[in-house]
């Protein structure tokens, strides 16, 4: 049967796979990043999740409440939490990232979310009416987002804050 699943699965998806554990690798070396380009893998993981949530289901357009409930109390988690200084050089408009695997455990953990529920829903397409199930994949992607999106808004922020004389 897993070989069925995974031979059945389009090689798009491999490749997306692959293109995200290369993003993950490279986030665990600290380096310097332009600030926009720190919109890209936030923005990625949060259309990957949308992409997820059906708002056809037992909860209609509630999937959305839930999945935003999960988002916001991780970002505030993240920003209240969130350890040591964020070094900023607004000169070359850049922001150190200090490397860490948390973004390849966190892009790695949607992508099995999305390929289970995928799975999951073709081989029981019941699942997709079951309260319990819209509830908890809804959450969950919120909460994967919550953490990306606190994290980049906590470099935003500190960016923002470095003082206008830095700039000299």
């Amino acid at each position: 049967m897993i070989q069925q699943i995974i031979s059945h699965t389009p090689t798009y998806v491999w490749a997306l796979l692959a293109f995200l554990v290369y993003r993950g690798v490279l986030a665990a070396k600290d380096r310097q990043v332009p600030l926009s380009k720190m919109f890209i893998i936030p923005v990625a993981m949060l259309v990957m999740s949308l992409a997820g949530i059906n708002g056809h289901g037992p909860l209609g357009a509630g999937v959305w409440a839930v999945w935003l409930s999960g988002m916001l109390a991780t970002v505030a988690i993240i920003w209240t939490t969130g350890k040591g200084g964020i070094a900023v050089d607004r000169a070359t408009g850049t922001v150190l990232q200090r490397g860490s695997w948390t973004p390849l455990a966190l892009m790695v953990a949607i992508f099995v979310t999305k390929y289970t529920v995928a799975v999951l829903s073709a081989m029981h397409p019941e699942l997709q009416r079951q309260m319990l199930f819209v509830v908890a994949v809804s959450g969950l992607f919120g909460v994967f987002n919550g953490v990306f999106i606190g994290r980049l808004l906590r470099c935003v922020a500190a960016y923002a804050r470095q003082p206008a004389a830095a700039l000299a």
